[in-house]
């Protein structure tokens, strides 16, 4: 009886085990962790990593793209996510750091189990990453505009602004083409074949510097200055008395940080009447407001979405025109030229899931990124390719002048 009792009592506890084993194989929730595929339950989100740099020198970049990210994830999830999947965009501040935004991505590649990241907002931050892009295998697209980012190829990295091997010539060409008028006082300046260079020591400001290096003798320019300044810097009077002395045409400024409203303000201070000429680093709100009058007659060469109607006829426009309104509405000011970069990069990303499946792996996510074609973004109309991860042209870029606080397109 005793045996027969335990035969019972054994067969009883086997069929609880069986069934709750089978109950916790079917009880994946949302918010639960899917290994390397980001979650494989219907219920579950799909994660996405995104490393900006809401503090330090390029906060100001990591605050637009934080907006974007909440703006557009809400937009994306209410109309019903991806395949019948939220999406969850998991953000990690950089500091402004490389080294930090190697931490930043190895916690969401190893923890987070994120399906592809988007970021870093600056260049030196991008490659820093890198590293553990590659060891996981999880594929990145950047938000920062260093050449280097796709020129040093990688098949897991992407971009989504113009590189500077499109960026420098482009400015360079309207220095040489229409050096007057660009500065808002037609005739009143020589033709420019003498230019300063003004840098910061960042990964964006170094690749900067070395194409503009480069191009200057293809345009018939010469450098007659060389200064640089870090991250941080709260006085360049030195570098720029040394430029004031140096007979320049014209100042290239090249950075994105917050050093460059100092800069414009210290130009005037100093009676600095020389012209002063950018990239993207400057198609920011905070360049305008920080500098203040000392900003107007800056010029410098972006994308077209701080003026959407630069984009014409092309589908482009309506997109950006869209864009503008639901960020004005929610924030109460105009998207800058990085908020568009987080809304190409997010949007392919979130394509490519699409593409990718039901229980898609991070692996087929670069895939269906690299087969992206004829995205109609911010930035321009996206079309990537096994040996092109950035996707644009210069015709995606126009000249734009500051005046009264405002961006103006130059002519």
């Amino acid at each position: 009886m005793m045996k027969a009792s335990r035969g019972v009592l054994t067969l009883v506890l086997a069929g609880v085990l069986v069934t709750s084993l089978l109950a916790g194989c079917a009880g994946g929730g949302a918010g639960t962790s899917g290994g390397s595929t980001g979650g494989t339950a219907a219920s579950q989100t799909m994660k996405i990593g995104a490393v900006i740099s809401l503090t330090g020198s390029y906060a100001a970049l990591g605050a637009s793209q934080k907006n974007v990210i909440d703006m557009e994830v809400a937009r994306i999830n209410d109309a019903g996510g991806v395949n019948g999947r939220k999406i969850d965009v998991l953000v990690q501040d950089d500091n402004t750091d490389a080294a930090k935004a190697l931490t930043a991505v190895t916690k969401l590649v190893e923890q987070d189990n994120v399906l592809a990241v988007m970021g870093a907002s600056g260049t030196g931050q991008s490659m820093g990453m890198r590293p553990e892009i590659d060891r996981a295998g999880v594929p990145e697209i950047s938000m920062a505009g260093g050449n280097a980012i796709t020129s040093n190829f990688d098949k897991l990295v992407f971009q989504t602004p113009w590189p500077n091997k499109l960026v420098v010539p482009f400015v360079l060409g309207w220095m040489v083409r229409d050096a007057a008028s660009s500065t808002g006082t037609a005739g009143t300046h020589p033709i420019i074949k003498k230019v300063a260079v003004l840098t910061d020591s960042s990964g964006y400001g170094k690749d900067g510097l070395a194409v503009i290096t480069a191009e200057l003798p293809k345009w018939h320019m010469t450098m007659v200055a060389n200064e640089t300044f870090n991250p941080g810097d709260t006085d360049m009077t030195a570098q720029l008395t040394k430029i004031k002395n140096s007979g320049a045409d014209a100042i290239l400024l090249w950075t994105a940080g917050a050093e460059a409203a100092t800069i414009a303000k210290e130009r005037v201070q100093l009676g600095i009447t020389t012209p002063m000429f950018g990239g993207s680093g400057q198609g920011r709100l905070q360049f305008i407001t920080g500098a203040g009058s000392a900003a107007d007659g800056v010029t410098f060469g972006t994308g077209k979405i701080l003026v959407p109607s630069s984009f014409g006829t092309a589908p482009n426009r309506a997109v950006a025109e869209d864009f503008v309104a639901r960020y004005q509405a929610k924030y109460g000011k105009a998207p800058d030229i990085f908020a568009a970069h987080a809304y190409d990069a997010l949007n392919i990303i979130v394509e490519a899931l699409k593409r990718a499946g039901a229980n898609p792996t991070p692996a087929a996510v670069r895939d269906e990124i690299e087969k992206t074609s004829g995205f109609v973004g911010l930035d321009g109309t996206f079309t990537f390719s096994p040996t092109d991860h950035n996707g644009l042209t210069s015709n995606d870029l126009v000249m734009y002048i500051i005046t009264g606080g405002k961006w103006v397109l130059a002519k």
